[in-house]
């Protein structure tokens, strides 16, 4: 059973279990998060596609804690000008485990 949701912009398929990085939320460890955007359902009976969503369909959480991405590097040059710039970047995440497809 899988369910394809989407959250701030980006479309996740998830699984009852799957541990899933999300882009970051105030949220703690043990904090429950239920997602009601929910695109698509797939179960023993068939798979159910929304028009745009799914209704009634939800999916929940729990929050294991925050993680950072890997560090990405950004370098600005502009040729014989002597103009260098170079910066850092990491994004923040939330990491969840997936409970309950409902």
């Amino acid at each position: 059973m899988y369910a394809i949701i989407a959250d701030l912009g980006r479309q996740y398929k998830v699984e009852e279990g799957q541990i899933l990085e999300i882009d970051f939320r105030e949220a703690k460890a043990g904090d429950k998060l239920t997602f009601d955007r929910v695109l698509a359902v797939s179960n023993e009976s068939g798979f159910t596609l929304g028009t745009p969503t799914v209704g009634g369909a939800t999916v929940s959480a729990k929050v294991i804690g925050e993680t950072k991405g890997d560090k990405i590097f950004v370098q600005k040059f502009r040729r014989r000008k002597n103009s260098k710039r170079r910066t850092g970047h990491r994004q923040k995440y939330v990491k969840v485990v997936i409970e309950s497809i409902a």
